[in-house]
């Protein structure tokens, strides 16, 4: 089957039922008992029933309209590769946090490729004075307007300041610095959708590491990139392995993707003795080493299932087109399948390093050090191995599939429900299965609300309320968690 344009059907009352018996599949949520959002299951098996479900789905639905334009529909190959004549300007959205400190190696060991002209950063004021120091950018963005004063005293002694600008307008000046190329947006959650959009209508090419610009902003942010010709570059190492796979790959060509999965830290765990999971266990992943809220997402398989919406939209690729494997080495990135059965992956170290490189260098390819970026070794990778995910160890993922399904609002709903279903498991406040079931809770209610075509408006006030009815779950009483003590 030839991958289709980006579509969501989900939901949105334009259901097409010739996917006959495929769609119930589907849709459904087989791996747990979960009878509110699994309510959106479709049972196509009559004229009746196929009335009902329009009548269902589309409540709550406030536009039907639901084409949205994946970032690489057709070719994905530069029509002509030109070395530029001097460094590339960058501009850092998250500068000390993980993607951004890895950017900036990048740019120290390539400063003829790549150059910093602005930072964005939150309130660790003491690494952003030394990123100033290193890399001279002419503007920089603090979150709070307390930090100024402490960041000027870290910077004594320069002999030319950049300007320094504060919260939300900072970030966006930073975002459409005039004379940034690519935007690296490193920050975490929808507080990353606002700059993004800004760096878009500013001409800017973005090299994509903030999940929710596509997850939550997908329906808004896409249409919005075709109408200003600005490339979308992934940098998490699933999607930019897709990205290289299919370069030069002809319109048509791709059949199938295969998102790649370490298994997280329970991949040999039996499933009955999940239920004694405790926060340190999930915090242990056996290949790569990342903060605590994405080491637990893995655990839960949560960022594979994200991944798969965020490859629906990068791609153009349909949810059925869409696979998932384990792979416990973590040596090969994805893969993609073509037309005639053939099958291209991409493999390296586990090492974020690379793909983020690629987004920066895209069409180029850079030469990197052996010493700082060691080669594959084949005969120590030693051997590959792969497993068939467990729906029921995994239950996030026909959770994060339906929801990928409904489209709009929802994805954006069912990831901020994620991000705080973690932070309430990290404080020990709900038990490691209570995660899953929180995000479906969460999922079903916002059925009743679901916009199929958002305005950024939407997009952020659904974010907002997903974390807040989350919490309310909790606090209310009437989500009663498993702790383990």
């Amino acid at each position: 089957m030839a991958l289709k344009a980006a579509a969501m059907p989900g939901l949105s009352g334009s259901v097409s039922f010739e996917l006959g018996a495929r769609v119930s599949k589907d849709l459904g949520l087989s791996a747990m008992d979960m009878p509110s959002f699994s309510g959106s299951r479709l049972q196509v098996k009559g004229g009746n029933k196929a009335t009902l479900l329009m009548a269902r789905a589309a409540q709550g639905v406030r536009s039907m309209a639901t084409d949205v334009p994946s970032a690489w529909p057709g070719r994905a190959v530069a029509e002509e590769v030109k070395t530029r004549s001097g460094p590339k300007p960058i501009s850092l959205i998250g500068s000390t946090g993980s993607i951004g400190t890895q950017t900036l190696d990048i740019v120290a060991e390539n400063p003829e490729k790549f150059k910093i002209v602005a930072l964005a950063a939150g309130s660790n004021v003491t690494l952003l004075a030394e990123q100033i120091r290193t890399f001279r950018p002419s503007l920089v963005s603090v979150r709070d307007a307390s930090s100024v004063s402490t960041l000027k005293e870290a910077l004594a002694g320069m002999d030319t300041l950049p300007e320094i600008m504060v919260g939300d307008e900072g970030i966006v000046e930073v975002a459409r610095h005039p004379e940034a190329v690519t935007v690296v947006t490193g920050i975490v959650g929808c507080v990353g959708l606002k700059p993004t959009v800004a760096a878009i209508e500013a001409g800017k090419d973005i090299a994509l590491a903030n999940k929710e610009t596509l997850i939550a902003g997908g329906p808004y942010v896409l249409p919005l990139a075709q109408k200003h010709g600005i490339k979308i570059l992934p940098a998490d190492s699933e999607h930019s392995a897709i990205f290289q796979c299919i370069q030069g790959l002809p319109e048509g060509g791709l059949r199938r993707i295969v998102l790649t999965a370490s298994g997280g830290a329970f991949r040999d765990w039996p499933v009955e003795k999940l239920k004694e999971v405790k926060v340190a266990d999930a915090l242990k992943h056996p290949n790569w080493s990342m903060g605590r809220k994405i080491t637990v997402d893995s655990a839960t398989l949560m960022n594979k299932g994200l991944e798969v919406i965020e490859a629906h939209y990068l791609f153009g690729a349909d949810y059925d087109d869409i696979d998932i494997v384990v792979h416990p080495q973590s040596i090969i990135h994805s893969m993609v399948e073509t037309q005639d059965s053939s099958v291209i992956a991409q493999l390296g170290w586990p090492d974020m390093r690379l793909p983020i490189l690629y987004t920066m260098s895209w069409p180029e390819r850079i030469h990197c050090s052996e010493k700082t970026w060691p080669r594959l070794d084949f005969f120590k990778m030693g051997n590959l191995t792969f497993m068939k995910p467990d729906h029921t160890k995994y239950p996030s993922m026909a959770l994060s599939y339906s929801a990928g399904r409904a489209g709009g609002t929802m994805t954006g709903v069912l990831s901020a429900a994620n991000e705080k279903a973690v932070e309430l498991f990290l404080e020990e406040r709900i038990g490691y299965l209570d995660i899953v079931k929180l995000i479906e809770m969460t999922c079903a209610k916002h059925r009743e609300e679901l916009v199929v075509k958002p305005s950024l408006e939407e997009i952020l006030h659904y974010d907002g309320w997903a974390r807040e009815y989350a919490l309310q779950l909790v606090e209310s009483g009437s989500f009663r968690p498993a702790i383990v003590v």
